[in-house]
């Protein structure tokens, strides 16, 4: 394979360009939480056509337009344009475009750009992780000092309950509790030490391929509900943590409000 980590991050800053403050459009996708924006259509096109070009017979998984092209092949990008995109809508600058780079079904490269808030997040299996340049790694705190992000399971509130019951918990013996709405955000900066937990019942791969990556490279630990990595092929629970005591511990929280997913 001829392709470096510099070269697709100069095309995710590029394509981020299509990010535009003004003028761009926004939808639906069947309900009025679920937005998609001109912009994201604009971002996705320019990253398939380029990231085709620098890596011919890829395969893509994608947020927007189905675009789910991956059985088959060695390798596979896995593209959210614009995670955050109702925050993007409102000109709030938590939201980022996440690309990873997956080989032989497992992650290898992965970017998340947040132009908005002037970080570039990167990390090659088994090279480290980076944020502009710079190392970053995880906090050392103890689950009772850890700061949790979350959400509310936005696009199926009939979880929220479980959600809240989950994070209620975890809440009464951790610190305090974070959003921003972008699950990329949010795994860079708990990569970076700036939060030291994480739970969401239901993401995308799209969510968090790349960050997830970049969390580990940083020595963060990450599974889903039956503790192994989360799938990078269909929706998963993502439970993360600094330390992989405060991971089993959150997930152990999981278990003992949930005995299955909700959802296939």
């Amino acid at each position: 394979m001829e392709i470096t980590i510099d070269q697709i991050i100069a095309t995710v800053k590029e394509a981020s360009s299509r990010m535009v403050r003004s003028g761009f459009e926004v939808h639906d996708k069947g309900s009025r939480e679920n937005l998609v924006t001109s912009s994201d259509l604009a971002v996705q096109d320019f990253l398939t056509e380029r990231l085709s070009a620098l890596l011919p017979g890829s395969g893509f998984l994608c947020e927007e337009e189905d675009l789910n092209d991956f059985e088959g092949h060695a390798f596979v990008w896995v593209i959210d344009p614009i995670d955050g995109t109702a925050n993007y809508a409102r000109a709030n600058e938590n939201c980022a475009i996440s690309v990873a780079l997956l080989r032989e079904g497992q992650a290898y490269m992965g970017v998340v750009y947040s132009p908005w808030r002037g970080e570039c997040y990167w990390a090659v299996k088994g090279g480290g992780a980076f944020c502009n340049g710079v190392p970053i790694h995880v906090s050392d705190r103890p689950y009772e000092d850890g700061l949790l992000y979350t959400a509310m399971s936005t696009y199926h509130k009939e979880w929220a309950r479980s959600c809240h019951d989950i994070i209620f918990d975890i809440y009464l013996d951790c610190n305090d509790v974070r959003r921003t709405g972008s699950a990329a955000v949010e795994l860079c900066l708990l990569a970076s030490g700036y939060a030291d937990l994480y739970f969401e019942l239901r993401l995308m791969p799209w969510d968090y391929a790349a960050a997830a990556l970049i969390l580990c490279e940083a020595g963060g630990s990450i599974c889903s509900f039956d503790g192994a990595f989360p799938s990078l092929t269909v929706p998963s629970l993502v439970v993360a943590a600094n330390r992989p005591e405060s991971c089993r511990r959150i997930l152990s929280v999981v278990h003992r409000h949930l005995k299955q997913l909700p959802y296939a």
